[in-house]
């Protein structure tokens, strides 16, 4: 057994260990425990777990890939990131955390849209929970695929059975997350996150202190140079990485951290957390793209159509084989961190939103527990069959990540928003605005994104928005007992 395996072994071991120790521990409890960890987690856990569910193995393959395949110009999405993650913690989480427990201490991000109006009809939470289903699936397809490209790089006999691998890496995703629920999912995306963060900064390190680098690319007059300057990228580049930011707003697996949280004050702490990983992480990222391509010029790293294996070839080329197989443990990390929490979010809004509510109406605490258990295996079942019929390259993981965000931060972005600082917003204005800005994500993709350049999820988040306005404003005001409701959310009676 070579040492890379073992590295990967011990790993796998340990998050294993951390879903069944929760499975144990929590028997008996009910939904709002597996699928909100009891509202009982910490500002440390909060943060990094909310970080490393966000990033995913886009992180560490699909972003630097998309900087060595397309330029600097897609520098401009880590900085979109980066100023839609601060804005994210500073205004939005705190709000909805108050805001979600005003709102029947509501423990999934339909149901909290739909008790924000004490609406009696299911139409929104119905709605929502399609969407989550839609996107959650495509979402979980990209870390698939990311975790079955570090599994073929360690394991080479893989490389003729991609579907093992593939199927390897989705089990043992489904095996702690079916058993162990929110809890098992925060903490080991609180340990999935740290590994993230050692490994991004490991390599750049390394590189820059150790290696001897080949500079000359970095001349502008030099053959295959690289222009070091993002300000030369195109104004499709530009707006179209800064409009990621706004996806932030309507992550479900994301804000579903906030609402998770002990009291609001904990986020204070946590936001800060949060804001320093997410910048460390993405200019690290950025940093490795940038050294690597200069390393590269004397060594045999990815060509064309393979940048997404830059952190994969560099961690197996400067490091030793155990410290190696720790490193590309983080983006095994990465992607599980991700899908994990999206299966888990998708699942609890089906059960809550759509089961429980319409099908199973006096269903009993273990009754949804097991059917969430089995959602999260059929959604895990299609985004395997999703993620082993898309193409190859670093645009495969980066497209699936892009339509996905794009369709979230377009449905839930502005409505999220709207439905924490806006009292006059009503209940059919919220429908218009996750419906239109769902509606456009999708029709800009499949018609306008290729020959705009612009990424959907800026046109879907200006369409959504504006409808939920106009609808609101056309619609008659919210009763009494709404506006009630607002109004404790934003007093300091909830904590």
């Amino acid at each position: 057994m070579n040492s890379q395996l073992l590295a990967f072994i011990c790993y796998f071991i340990a998050v294993l260990a951390i879903g069944l120790f929760f499975f144990f521990k929590s028997k008996g409890s009910g939904e709002k425990d597996y699928f909100l960890g009891g509202r009982s987690m910490g500002p440390w856990v909060t943060a990094l777990s909310a970080q490393a569910s966000d990033m995913s193995g886009w992180l560490l393959m699909g972003f630097p890939g998309s900087i060595l395949a397309f330029g600097m110009g897609q520098v401009w999405i880590g900085i979109g990131l980066a100023l839609g993650t601060a804005a994210n913690w500073i205004f939005v989480a705190r709000r909805l955390r108050k805001f979600s427990q005003a709102a029947n201490d509501s423990i999934t991000v339909p149901q909290y849209l739909s008790n924000r109006f004490l609406a009696k009809s299911p139409a929104l939470q119905i709605i929502c929970a399609l969407v989550f289903l839609v996107f959650f699936t495509v979402y979980v397809a990209s870390s698939f695929v990311a975790g079955q490209k570090v599994f073929i790089q360690v394991v080479p006999a893989l490389a003729d059975r991609p579907e093992l691998a593939l199927l390897i890496f989705a089990a043992i995703i489904i095996v702690y997350t079916f058993f162990g629920g929110f809890k098992a999912v925060c903490w080991t995306d609180f340990f999935q996150g740290l590994m993230m963060l050692v490994a991004l900064l490991a390599v750049p390190i390394v590189l820059l202190v150790v290696k001897d680098l080949d500079y000359s690319v970095f001349n502008a007059a030099a053959e295959g140079s690289i222009n070091l300057n993002p300000f030369a990228a195109s104004w499709q580049d530009i707006v179209s990485g800064l409009a990621w930011g706004l996806g932030y707003f309507g992550m479900p697996h994301i804000i579903v951290r906030f609402m998770s949280t002990k009291n609001s004050k904990v986020l204070k702490k946590s936001a800060t957390i949060g804001i320093v990983w997410v910048v460390l992480t993405l200019g690290a990222a950025i940093a490795m793209a940038i050294l690597g391509r200069a390393y590269s010029v004397t060594s045999s790293l990815p060509q064309a159509e393979q940048q997404d294996l830059i952190f994969i070839k560099l961690a197996q080329d400067i490091f030793p084989g155990f410290i190696a197989g720790l490193l590309l443990s983080a983006i095994v990390a990465a992607a599980m961190s991700t899908a994990d929490s999206q299966l888990l979010v998708a699942s609890s809004s089906f059960t809550s939103d759509i089961y429980k509510p319409i099908f199973r109406k006096n269903a009993s605490d273990k009754e949804v527990l097991w059917v969430g258990r089995i959602v999260v295996l059929i959604i895990a079942v299609i985004a395997f069959f999703i993620a082993n019929s898309k193409g190859k390259g670093a645009q495969s993981i980066m497209d699936m990540v892009g339509n996905a965000w794009g369709g979230f931060g377009s449905a839930f972005g502005p409505v999220i928003i709207l439905s924490l600082f806006w009292k006059r917003l009503t209940y059919k204005g919220a429908i218009a605005g996750v419906v239109a800005g769902a509606v456009v994500d999708v029709l800009w993709l499949l018609f306008l994104t290729g020959t705009t350049g612009v990424y959907e999820l800026l046109p879907g988040f200006i369409v959504g928005g504006l409808a939920a306005i106009i609808v609101s404003l056309i619609d008659k005001k919210p009763s009494k007992e709404v506006e009630a409701l607002y109004d404790l959310a934003v007093s300091s009676e909830i904590e």
